[in-house]
């Protein structure tokens, strides 16, 4: 597993063997990855995510709202408690606590039972978006865990059904240069 990873693939391809991951995704997740290259640099671009000085932009093809849900016609934001599931590792619940995750969810377009949205999370925690969205009654097209566990962390992935999550785009001030950074995958959902 180790060697099919994105890292090991891109460092053996490109022969940079100080590669970091500093945003990373979900193994079931399309889109967006940001490495560094230069070790001493690494840090800042690492601060910008402690800081939250970033901007993130994913998209989800979930279950609609239900029909005149006025909640929708503006940007909800769901804060929540988000750990580790006590019985199963590979999945994280929502719990009784001191919020420490945050997603901003809107409303991109509908047709007929599903629906696209754009989800800008201001916090990182494992699995966030598939959390909140699973949370709010609207799992994402395509989960294996969410709402239930339908294929283990051992068990073989059905290609044929990914997830429909896409982490579309990434912007900040890089803290080296001072410009301003925007990367914005290809893929559509």
């Amino acid at each position: 597993f180790v060697q099919e990873t994105l890292l090991v693939r891109l460092k053996r391809a490109t022969g940079i063997a100080t590669l970091s991951p500093i945003h990373r995704i979900d193994r079931e997740t399309a889109g967006l990855v940001v490495f560094s290259v230069r070790p001493p640099e690494r840090g800042a671009y690492q601060a910008l995510f402690r800081d939250r000085a970033i901007g993130k932009a994913y998209e989800a093809i979930a279950s609609g709202p239900p029909d005149g849900a006025l909640a929708w016609s503006a940007p909800l934001t769901r804060r929540s408690r988000i750990e580790e599931d006590p019985d199963a590792f590979f999945r994280m619940i929502e719990t009784d606590g001191e919020p420490n995750s945050e997603t901003r969810i809107e409303l991109a377009e509908r047709r007929g039972a599903w629906a696209r949205y754009r989800l800008a999370p201001i916090t990182g925690k494992r699995h966030q978006l598939r959390v909140h969205l699973n949370a709010l009654g609207l799992p994402i097209a395509g989960d294996q865990f969410y709402p239930t566990v339908r294929r283990g962390p051992g068990e073989p992935e059905d290609y044929a059904e990914p997830l429909r999550l896409l982490a579309r785009a990434i912007a900040f001030t890089d803290p080296i240069t001072g410009q301003a950074r925007r990367f914005e995958s290809g893929l559509r959902l």
